[in-house]
């Protein structure tokens, strides 16, 4: 029989790589720009020469991933993001200048804020789109100068194993490095004394990392997930919204954080919103089980999850329409591809509503008012995306201030988290802190406070130094007023 490694045996290798990073970070001392932009640069050199390696990786992953959507969805996210991180670290690396307090500042007192790398970050990505989690926070993690440790998700082994190989073709273990394991190994992981640990992934891993990580008062980032709502208004064109909502859910087939999770559509619009999802799901994927281009659930535990979704919904006698064009079977377990479901007004007690879907469902909910939909948004805890189709902008506007998430597109989906000048990150359970930009390299940076003073003794000089006198007395009382 087989025994599970001791935590010692586990921890070992980690902590010697974490010790390595952290000796030769200081040792380097200050991070050059040179050293910084020459570190993107092998990042982009690794993912554009390798991508059809990469492609083929996260295809035998999943079973069924269409190279195309490893390309838009990991590499060329993945590449923009280095590349914008490139293109702007010249002026983020100069600081702050800020305000020295009256009358110092008048003597030649200067104050300043002077962004330096924190050290060793740890990096805990997702299955769900295995490369782009990686480079996205790695970007700004070494734009920052810092050294990093990166565990994979054990769910894309193929995936991690090729970027743990590619990582040591491109750079030394002291600079950034891959570890592999299960969750034996993310358990260690996150109990590293790291001077930053960003997370992503499930909201309930994500709280055993934050405790494992308290206990060294290691900086956290936690990027979760949730239940993102889509709120489809009466202004506008039904058809265009269901377009562009059914291209949203059926990207990665809905195992994106922030997929759309149920939509609010007008009643008196119920029925010709579910058509226009049908005659649109009919041109993106007018065949499911046999189609490249449909992305299969990562594995038939996640398969048995969704499905079951599904069927609950049946047995309680909810509508469930299957965008399903050509009528496919798709018990298969072995494929795990789920046709695209719609779920038509469940009620709150069901899984569907309760559960992140995180799959190839999306739940529908009929309304009459706009604040029906706000109360309802609100009563939950705050979703990582959300989104608003109308072309009303008093609505749009009272809907945006009168709600809270990580972050919204208006009339499209996902497209905030393209942008890398947005800072992407999430609100109570779908995440704390955030990265991506400006925001992501102060994230990885400690802001240092640096205060000159100026040429004139003003403490002597004012009479503020013992002993005390009436002179300060009348400065406290000119000073201490409404």
């Amino acid at each position: 029989m087989s025994s599970q490694p001791s935590i010692d045996s586990v921890l070992a290798p980690l902590q010697e790589t974490l010790n390595l990073q952290r000796e030769a970070f200081v040792r380097e001392g200050e991070v050059a720009l040179e050293t910084r932009i020459d570190r993107l640069n092998r990042c982009i050199a690794m993912l554009v020469d390798h991508q059809k390696d990469i492609c083929a990786a996260v295809n035998e992953d999943f079973g069924c991933r269409s190279r195309h959507v490893t390309l838009m969805t990991d590499i060329f996210t993945s590449v923009g993001s280095l590349k914008f991180v490139r293109k702007n670290l010249k002026k983020w690396m100069k600081g702050e200048k800020r305000s020295a307090p009256i009358p110092m500042n008048l003597f030649g007192a200067r104050a300043r804020i002077q962004y330096q790398p924190k050290g060793v970050i740890g990096i805990m990505t997702p299955w769900n789109v295995p490369v782009n989690m990686i480079f996205s926070p790695l970007a700004d993690a070494i734009g920052a100068g810092n050294r990093v440790m990166i565990k994979p998700s054990e769910f894309t082994p193929k995936t991690s194993e090729l970027m743990q190989k590619l990582f040591r073709d491109y750079f030394d273990d002291s600079e950034i490095a891959i570890v592999t394991g299960g969750a034996e190994v993310g358990a260690a992981f996150s109990s590293l004394k790291f001077d930053h640990l960003i997370f992503t992934g499930a909201t309930s891993i994500g709280k055993l990392v934050m405790k494992a990580a308290a206990e060294n008062l290691t900086p956290v980032t936690l990027e979760l997930g949730g239940k993102s709502p889509v709120i489809v208004s009466d202004s506008g064109n039904i058809e265009e919204y269901a377009e562009k909502i059914i291209a949203g859910k059926g990207m990665n087939s809905g195992q994106l954080c922030i997929s759309p999770d149920y939509c609010f559509v007008p009643a008196s619009r119920l029925e010709a919103f579910i058509s226009a999802c049908k005659a649109n799901i009919n041109t993106l994927y007018p065949t499911i089980m046999d189609n490249p281009d449909f992305v299969a659930v990562i594995n038939e535990r996640h398969y048995d999850r969704v499905k079951g979704y599904i069927d609950e919904a049946k047995e309680k006698g909810v509508r469930v329409e299957a965008l399903n064009p050509a009528g496919e079977g798709w018990s298969d377990r072995s494929k795990h591809k789920i046709p695209l479901h719609l779920i038509v007004d469940p009620s709150d007690e069901l899984s569907c509503m309760q559960d992140e879907i995180f799959g190839p469902i999306l739940n529908i909910k009929p309304y009459r008012t706009i604040e029906e939909c706000l109360s309802f948004i609100n009563q939950r805890p705050r979703p990582l995306a959300m989104y608003y189709f109308g072309n009303d902008k008093i609505e749009r506007e009272h809907v945006l201030a009168n709600s809270i998430a990580g972050g919204v597109t208006v009339n499209d989906i996902a497209m905030h988290v393209s942008c890398d000048d947005l800072p992407f990150g999430g609100v109570g359970h779908s995440g704390m802190g955030n990265y991506r930009g400006f925001e992501g390299f102060r994230t990885f940076s400690h802001a240092k406070s640096v205060f000159t003073q100026g040429f004139v003794n003003l403490a002597k000089l004012a009479g503020t130094l013992p002993p005390y006198s009436e002179k300060v007395d009348n400065m406290m009382a000119q000073q201490i007023k409404k």
